[in-house]
């Protein structure tokens, strides 16, 4: 038994209908805002799940194993929003509305199956917590066909997604401030409520006050990593889904740091199978590889013929390494004895300094005729890693840009467990791993570090 398709309605809040077609390739649709309507956001979240939130619904013994469903609740991945042609008479083009207002084409039952069309991610961090959040990203563009992403990050964590091609929106809001402006929190939620997101996951731990943050977006679902203690109490209340940190500092993780919730994204569904994690990678645009050249240029190194040297002891907050590793610096006088190392084996060492001032103390101890270079953003680092023979580093985020450029590294860390945690299957992706016996970044083996550079020795070859 076949209906016609009901008309598009041309108001805000149309009136319920029951015209809609059995066809699974029937899309209905109207001019309406970005929200998709809210029938009962808690039963609806929980639906589907395979571990249940004890917060909601205590009678909730899960889906129904004997329910069948129709053609209209499609298996597999969801479609790519389809989009009407363009009106080549229209100088506007077809039916292009203020934002809020646009025409949304969607399959029926889209929320019920649990499609994600706009995401937001709420990053904790700086410069390598976001980066290594990256491969969560594809993995959301990969489960989810045709999603927008946007991010909330720190304003040195948002630098980052100039290399992340997969995000539309990137905002500067620093999500670990514990007492926030006012002004600038309420306005957040406001940006974030008036964007209509499905889902909205945030990797900062969560109490009951975060939560709250969360909830006031009016997401679909929410997700984020919670206290491991009595911290989070209440927080479940408010979440969709939660994730119990290890730890107080969930950066001790090293690269799988977020891999509980990457486990909940790539999660199977209904004829869809679970979601493979990709590798870490990041894209360099052709202006940004034009900048730095020129900068590399005037430091006195030509490309391909240089390694750079990451890592310099300083206080600056533009160092770009984790949390979860506070001993990841070493003093000039221990990178002078390395830079010797490479100048004997025809690469030329470029120091890379968070700041101005660290300059002299680089020209006093490895000579006024060294090369040195300013650099303060993840985006000249990846485009100055691109273009090296390869990369002496400690662990910042240098040796993760090294790897998803396929670089030749040596890392340097303070213990072999470290070095396992940060840069997992070395071997694979060409970086040396040199670890301190004591314990301590600074008595690390200077030998062990000049012989691990023979490796750049044919980097130049392929330059």
């Amino acid at each position: 038994m076949a209906f016609s398709p009901s008309p598009p309605h041309l108001l805000p809040h149309p009136l319920p209908t029951s015209s809609f077609s059995s066809s699974p390739s029937h899309k209905p649709f109207s001019l309406l805002p970005h929200k998709r309507a809210h029938v009962n956001t808690f039963a609806a979240a929980a639906a589907g799940k395979g571990k249940k939130n004890p917060w909601l619904d205590p009678f909730d013994d899960g889906e129904d194993p004997d329910m069948e469903y129709t053609s209209l609740f499609a298996d597999g991945k969801q479609e790519e929003d389809p989009r009407p042609p363009d009106n080549p008479d229209n100088p506007y083009g077809f039916l292009k509305f203020p934002q809020g207002y646009n025409v949304e084409l969607d399959s029926l039952a889209s929320k019920v199956r649990g499609d994600v069309r706009r995401c937001c991610c709420v990053i904790s961090g700086g410069v390598y917590e976001n980066l290594l959040f990256f491969p969560a990203i594809q993995l959301i563009r990969d489960r989810y066909p045709g999603v927008q992403v946007d991010v909330v990050a720190a304003p040195r964590g948002k630098q980052t997604y100039e290399i992340n091609k997969n995000v539309r929106w990137a905002n500067a809001y620093d999500p670990d401030e514990d007492f926030p402006d006012p002004a600038e929190y309420t306005d957040m939620i406001g940006l974030l409520k008036n964007r209509y997101y499905d889902m909205i996951l945030s990797t900062k731990l969560a109490g009951l006050g975060h939560a709250a943050f969360l909830f006031m977006t009016s997401a679909r679902d929410k997700l984020s990593y919670v206290y491991p203690n009595v911290n989070a109490a209440g927080a479940g209340l408010l979440l969709t889904e939660t994730f119990r940190s290890p730890g107080l500092n969930l950066s001790e993780g090293g690269y799988h740091m977020y891999h509980q919730m990457i486990e909940w994204l790539g999660r199977p569904a209904r004829n869809v199978p679970r979601q493979p994690v990709p590798p870490l990678k990041v894209s360099i645009s052709k202006k940004l590889r034009a900048y730095v050249e020129e900068k590399y240029t005037k430091a006195g190194v030509g490309k391909g013929k240089y390694v750079v040297i990451h890592g310099i002891q300083s206080d600056s907050i533009a160092l770009m390494r984790s949390r979860g590793d506070n001993d990841c610096l070493l003093p000039i006088q221990v990178w002078a004895e390395i830079a010797k190392e490479i100048s004997n084996r025809g690469l030329r060492p470029l120091f890379v300094i968070p700041h101005e001032k660290e300059r002299e103390d680089v020209m006093e101890v490895a000579g006024e005729d060294s090369s040195i270079l300013f650099i303060t953003t993840p985006g000249q680092l990846a485009a100055l890693i691109n273009d090296s023979a390869g990369v002496i580093v400690t662990n910042t985020a240098a040796v993760q840009l090294a790897n998803a450029r396929e670089k030749p590294s040596i890392a340097l860390f303070s213990s072999a467990e470290k070095g396992k945690l940060f840069v997992p299957n070395a071997e694979e992706k060409k970086c040396t791993v040199v670890s301190s016996k004591t314990g301590k970044l600074i008595d690390i083996d200077v030998e062990a570090v000049k012989n691990a550079a023979r490796m750049f020795e044919g980097s130049l070859v392929f330059a």
